[in-house]
């Protein structure tokens, strides 16, 4: 008989908003005059996915598999990321169930792009689009993310693999 064992896992992440770096969010490329603040791309949304999965499938935090004091990751491409974290899930037996992501930005507005998103997302993890979910959200002036200064993502994620059980 096989069953399944079940995981979910929650992943944020926030950056500060900048001129002179592109804004790049859940993979797609957002014209705007400022981009995120990272070592890396800074796609908040990827960012939220990842520590998500490695959190559900009880494997750490992205800080630990993608260091920023690792001169491999500076200005690395989030994508690039998701696929090591997909593949790494796999070779323990985990697949995603489902991802729903919830991005906060008072500008620009992303309604536009969240499909991209959610398309980029599903075929990064190759899992069905309609297993992904894309919010975008505003903080109505509040705070960092309502005053412009920054952009923030939040995710959750089911995992599943399969267990043998004796009879």
């Amino acid at each position: 008989m096989i069953n399944y064992e079940y995981r979910t896992g929650i992943g944020t992440d926030i950056h500060q908003l900048v001129e002179g770096r592109a804004l790049v969010l859940g993979g797609v490329s957002v014209p705007f005059g400022k981009g995120l603040l990272a070592y890396s791309d800074g796609d908040v949304v990827l960012h939220a996915v990842i520590d998500a999965i490695i959190g559900a499938a009880g494997m750490g935090d992205i800080g630990m598999f993608f260091p920023d004091t690792d001169p491999q990751f500076k200005d690395v491409d989030s994508k690039q990321l998701v696929l090591k974290v997909r593949d790494y899930i796999a070779e323990n037996n985990w697949e995603v169930v489902n991802i729903d992501v919830t991005v906060s930005a008072e500008e620009p507005n992303l309604s536009p792009y969240k499909m991209q998103m959610k398309r980029c997302i599903a075929s990064l993890l190759v899992i069905d689009f309609l297993n992904v979910n894309v919010k975008a959200k505003t903080n109505e002036g509040l705070g960092e993310i309502g005053n412009g200064l920054a952009i923030s993502a939040i995710a959750s994620v089911l995992l599943r693999r399969k267990i043998k059980k004796e009879l």
